[in-house]
């Protein structure tokens, strides 16, 4: 996938809840570990319990695709993820170059057992089954699902979940797309599992698929950077009609997620988190709401 750039203006950003008009990053969910709420944490650097002493130790998968981050290079600061992550070491008052990368696999990430970073960042979608082995942050974004196929494909008109009911779905390994797919498309056949977006869009070039469902932000990007043909059919909530919900990912009980929640809900409060999600995850509302 290409690393550079794409400046995709859109008309307006994308609707997640009634009556919203950007996206609305950040909304505390049942599944986020609340962990030391009990009492007003202490999170200056020294008292805070880090991976590596006076470091913050992040994590993210590799490649890492834009518009999450930028040019594969997560430590630059450039995307909404990395721009989230600088932010959040901001207030927990590190410097950017007391800030360390380091790289998890998204399908090992919420395994049980000791962690070799401080959190992960990396479109975690917070889920109950998730978080009984790992603590989440709450919600730094919310984002629906949508579905992609060429503007050749004979599913390119569906204007239901039901019309891709013959269809060969794609999604990533381990993601919640792939259970979203099961309970709201309830394909005929099983979707074809990837281990990267990128192996998706290639197998859809290829016809191995007929459409990839993924969020909506990466479906925007794949459109207009990735395929000369694509066409977005539309977007559906999951779980209901609930967007999804992604948090940061720390080591199951950690003593640095009640500081990470407070880092988050002042990014909230003084619109920090607001601003990240227009200037990188800025997309088009006109995406119909696809009805089973």
């Amino acid at each position: 996938m290409s690393r550079t750039r794409i400046a995709l203006v859109f008309s307006a950003a994308v609707v997640l809840t009634a009556g919203a008009c950007a996206p609305q990053p950040g909304s505390t969910t049942s599944a986020a570990s609340s962990s030391g709420a009990s009492t007003a944490p202490t999170c200056t650097v020294d008292a805070l319990a880090l991976h590596e002493k006076g470091r913050l130790t992040v994590a993210t998968d590799s490649p890492a695709y834009s518009p999450w981050f930028e040019e594969n290079t997560p430590a630059n600061g450039k995307g909404f993820e990395s721009a989230v992550a600088y932010a959040v070491a901001e207030k927990l008052g590190f410097q950017k170059d007391q800030v360390k990368w380091v790289v998890e696999p998204f399908a090992h990430s919420y395994a049980p057992g000791a962690k070799n970073f401080d959190f992960d960042i990396n479109q975690i979608s917070i889920t109950p089954q998730r978080a009984q082995a790992v603590d989440f942050s709450s919600s730094y974004y919310k984002a629906d699902q949508a579905i992609l196929t060429l503007d050749n494909s004979k599913f390119a008109n569906a204007t239901s979940l039901a019309g891709f009911k013959d269809a060969k779905v794609g999604v990533q390994v381990a993601t919640t797309s792939y259970q979203a797919v099961l309970d709201q498309l309830k394909p005929s056949q099983q979707p074809g599992v990837f281990n990267t977006t990128n192996d998706e869009v290639n197998a859809l070039k290829n016809g191995q698929i007929d459409a990839i469902v993924t969020d909506l932000p990466t479906v925007f990007y794949l459109a207009g950077a990735e395929l000369d043909n694509a066409k977005i059919v539309g977007q559906f909530g999951y779980a209901g009609g609930t967007p999804e919900e992604f948090g940061l990912l720390l080591s199951k009980g950690s003593k640095l997620t009640p500081c990470v929640n407070k880092a988050l809900d002042a990014l909230k409060a003084d619109g920090t988190l607001s601003k990240l999600s227009s200037q990188w995850l800025s997309a088009s509302a006109n995406v119909p709401a696809l009805k089973p």
